[in-house]
């Protein structure tokens, strides 16, 4: 049997983060939601929000136990992307790793094509 790789990968480390936000929160609200939206220093922007109901066509990525939801125009720019969170001495952040920019600012909020 084949293994269908997802449109968008979701790491452990930004599954784990998830679930303990959701954990933390105690809300209804347990779905990531990843979106591109224009506007940013680089022309996109990404924004991140916790959801408590899948649209019937977001493409939903599960790992650990988590949910990565990702709506069809998103898509068209998040496709091959990976998001990871990453903890650093200067902060912890979620983090797209996307192979379809061609540029970004510095902070990695925002990206162009």
């Amino acid at each position: 049997m084949d293994t269908i790789e997802p449109p968008v990968k979701l790491s452990e480390s930004a599954a784990d983060r998830i679930n303990a936000i959701v954990e933390e929160m105690n809300s209804d609200k347990k779905m990531l939601r990843v979106a591109v939206n224009g506007g940013g220093c680089s022309g996109f922007q990404y924004s991140f929000d916790l959801e408590d109901t899948q649209n019937p066509d977001d493409v939903a990525v599960i790992n650990k136990g988590a949910t990565l939801l990702v709506d069809q125009l998103s898509l068209m720019y998040l496709a091959g992307s990976e998001i990871d969170f990453v903890e650093d001495m200067i902060g912890a952040s979620f983090q797209i790793k996307n192979p379809n920019a061609t540029a970004s600012c510095s902070c990695g909020s925002s990206f162009a094509i």
